[in-house]
């Protein structure tokens, strides 16, 4: 029987060098969960640095669809927040669900299984905490899809902003710290469990 394959999408937070590794699974919170859960599964990490919604939308019958995977985990939303920022350039909260939606659509109807990480936030200059009026609705979003196609959520932003270190998990509010990808990807493997084991007896 073939191995599972387990692919995960999304930005750099993902993506963590992973186009640079031999392995290809980069050095964040994937390759921990892939050490943490060995050879049941073949991983696949196809996070790309920079990504909005709407360029994982744009390649995702390229880098997702046509691996068949089992399971695929989304992470995604800071970028469509941060280019409101740094480039003037928004991604109203409509469209990001559009974007978002579009991901799902054809999964779900292939019954693969979803594990949504919230786009998560972690201010450590003034002018961030102001983002969080383009990011939290976007979070909301990702919550509100997840019960709707019956995902698993993880709850990235509530879990790593009650911890209380911003600069220690993620230096530039944005991208974790080595300690950040740790908490990370041990929040993913508790919230995933019944998903992974779904996945894994099939």
């Amino acid at each position: 029987m073939n191995e599972p394959t387990i692919l995960f999408a999304g930005d750099s937070v993902t993506d963590c060098g992973r186009r640079e590794d031999p392995a290809g699974l980069g050095n964040g919170y994937v390759l921990r969960i892939a050490e943490t859960l060995g050879s049941e599964a073949h991983w696949l990490n196809c996070g790309i640095s920079g990504d909005r919604s709407r360029d994982l939308r744009e390649r995702w019958d390229r880098d997702v669809l046509a691996a068949r995977p089992a399971l695929v985990s989304v992470l995604v939303g800071v970028n469509d927040t941060w280019r409101r920022y740094d480039s003037d350039d928004p991604t109203p909260a409509a469209d990001f669900e559009a974007n978002y939606r579009a991901l799902l659509e054809p999964l779900a109807a292939d019954r693969v299984g979803l594990v949504l990480i919230e786009p998560f936030l972690l201010p450590v200059r003034a002018e961030q905490t102001g983002w969080r009026d383009d990011l939290e609705p976007k979070i909301a979003i990702v919550r509100s899809l997840a019960r709707e196609y019956e995902a698993t959520l993880v709850p990235a932003d509530t879990a790593l902003n009650a911890v209380g270190d911003a600069a220690g998990l993620a230096p530039d509010g944005v991208h974790p710290s080595h300690r950040g990808h740790e908490v990370l990807a041990t929040l993913w493997l508790e919230h995933a469990a019944s998903q992974l084991t779904a996945v894994l007896r099939r």
